[in-house]
């Protein structure tokens, strides 16, 4: 078989371990845990079908490419929930190390090309990478929202901490941006979250 194809069947092959790595979110209606390459694929859909309501112009293919590979890290690094502070602190190093074993599987420039497309959604500083950050948020929250917030409940989540996370959609769309923040306030209402009042107590 020629070196390349090996490599790119290997990586492809390698991947696949993320339909292991299992998240905090739950399916709709209550279901189990959804899975990270579950999590990538809703994301991506809803990158093409949302498009219409991003803030700029973007590159819709890189943008669904960039949904698809930003949790393959996950696969050596493990999922860091968006609420955890402590895994947080070590997330960027586990990852730079996973993001650096599974993409050198690949032809080098295949590669670079994965790798710089990783670091421009974790650098979020690009039209593409800024409505896939507004995705990232958006799909755990539709589904949370679905199973009555049930996903913050265990956690102690606080609006605060949901509010400073969420916020980060408003770069990327600002109608989705107020569909969040719709979201947020019904689920306040509901008293699945509730305000602290130290902002930074639960950070």
């Amino acid at each position: 078989m020629d070196k390349r194809l090996e490599k790119q069947l290997a990586f492809a092959l390698e991947i696949d371990k993320e339909k292991e790595i299992y998240r905090q979110t739950h399916l709709s209606g209550h279901g189990r845990n959804e899975n990270d390459s579950e999590h990538a694929w809703h994301m991506a859909i809803m990158t093409y079908l949302l498009r219409e309501y991003a803030n700029e112009d973007f590159d819709v293919l890189k943008a669904m490419l960039m949904c698809l590979i930003h949790d393959v890290v996950e696969i050596d690094a493990g999922d860091t929930y968006a609420y955890d502070a402590e895994g947080k602190k070590t997330q960027k190093a586990r990852e730079d190390a996973a993001k650096e074993r599974i993409y050198s599987l690949l032809p080098e420039d295949q590669k670079q090309e994965l790798i710089a497309i990783f670091d421009e959604f974790e650098e979020g500083d690009s039209p593409e990478a800024r409505f896939v950050r507004a995705m990232d948020n958006l799909q755990p929250l539709i589904l949370n929202n679905s199973n009555n917030g049930d996903d913050w409940k265990p956690h102690g989540v606080s609006a605060n901490q949901v509010y400073k996370r969420q916020i980060i959609t408003k770069a990327g769309s600002e109608v989705l941006w107020e569909v969040t923040d719709a979201i947020l306030k019904e689920n306040i209402a509901k008293g699945n979250l509730s305000w602290v009042s130290d902002p930074e107590e639960n950070d």
